[in-house]
Parts: structure tokens; sequence; C-alpha cells
């Protein structure tokens, strides 16, 4: 059974899991829970994620960023733990220079990997990809990471995005900004240069909605 003697703090971190939840359809990092609840520092965020854990209200998965699963109640107390999904891997994704990415192979066919429900939202349609570079090294994204996407047409300036370039039949993954007529497509690499293009050459496949380290 949940226990419900939770702190302040703990309270008010597992409504911001709610609500975030509940308006992004996919959870919040570390960083993300730390600005929303303004709490002193993420290992602050970390410790009470834990005891969150060990009382039942969420379940982690430590080795994807965003891998924070609210879990619900049945009659009785008893705790529902939502079922994994298997999300294909589509291909590679260059965190880098453009290359590739999308092939003829058969979802069904494909490697899949498995992600908490609570990643997958309201949409059967998410996919995951390969990083190939590291262009978004300081964003702790490495090569041989996965990165599980959430397929929008739409997104903010500064979400990372899986980004179709239409005249070269490639994609990048890359922070997104419109600025001055154009798309700049920023890595976070501080060694790399932004990639720049025009609006109507840039197709959104998807932002990133969660990764998968490579151990």
């Amino acid at each position: 059974m949940v226990s419900k003697r939770l702190s302040e703090k703990q309270q008010r971190i597992l409504g911001f899991l709610q609500n975030f939840l509940s308006e992004h359809h996919f959870p919040p990092t570390v960083r993300d829970i730390q600005r929303g609840c303004d709490i002193s520092s993420t290992s602050v965020v970390d410790y009470n994620l834990q005891v969150l854990q060990k009382s039942g209200h969420i379940r982690r998965s430590p080795d994807i960023s965003r891998g924070i699963e609210l879990l619900g109640q049945e009659r009785g107390g008893l705790l529902r733990f939502p079922s994994p999904r298997r999300v294909p891997i589509l291909g590679a994704i260059a965190a880098g220079q453009p290359i590739p990415v999308f092939d003829d192979v058969p979802v069904e066919d494909r490697e899949t990997v498995e992600v908490p429900q609570s990643l997958a939202g309201n949409t059967n349609q998410m996919f995951a990809l390969r990083v190939r570079g590291q262009s978004m090294i300081d964003a702790l994204i490495d090569d041989g990471d996965i990165v599980v996407i959430e397929p929008v047409t739409r997104v903010r300036d500064g979400e990372m995005v899986a980004a179709w370039l239409k005249n070269e039949q490639e994609t990048t993954l890359k922070k997104l900004y419109r600025e001055n007529g154009r798309i700049r497509l920023q890595p976070a690499n501080r060694t790399m240069q932004p990639i720049y293009a025009d609006p109507n050459n840039v197709e959104i496949k998807g932002r990133v909605a969660a990764v998968i380290r490579n151990m």
C-alpha cells in the first residue's frame, strides 16, 4: 500500500509530475522538476524522487532520461504498474553532420527498445533513433545512445528535434531556433557550428521525449 506520509516538498514534486504529464504527455527531467518546484539543486530533487519511489508513488528507469512513471492505484490499494511499450528503432540520426536515416525495413522486423508507458503518452507513433556523433554531448547525448522521438510537426524554439533536410535527404539531431527568416539547428557542443537552413527545407519529424544511455 502506498504511504501517504509525504513532506511538503515531496507533495509539491508529485503535483508537478502530475501537471507536467497532463500537459506534455511525457515526464519531466530532474532539471525540469528543480525549476518547476523551485528546489535548490538536482541532488535534492533526486533524493526526494528516491523517497517517492520507495513509498510507491513513482517508478524510475535510471538509464532513461525522463524515465519517471507515476503509479496509480486500483481498489483495495493495490498498485497498478502500466506495461512498458516497445518502440521501434527506425535507424540512425546524426549528432554531427546530417546523414540518411529512414529506410524501407518493415516496422515489424525492426529492433525495438522498451520505454515506460508514461513516456509513450497518448500516441502509438513513437519511434527511436540511434545517435551517431557527439554534437549533442553537452546535452548528455553521446554516440551510441538512443533517442525516443515523439512525432510532432510543431515545436517551440530551443526544443531538441529530429530535423529532416529535404533537399539533402538527410536528418540531424539538434535544437531548433527560428530567427531572421531562417532555421538555426544548434548543436550542444562548443566545438561545432550550427546549421542554417531555409524554413522550406526543414521538416520536423519529432521532438526528443527521452534518451536511453548506451551503457
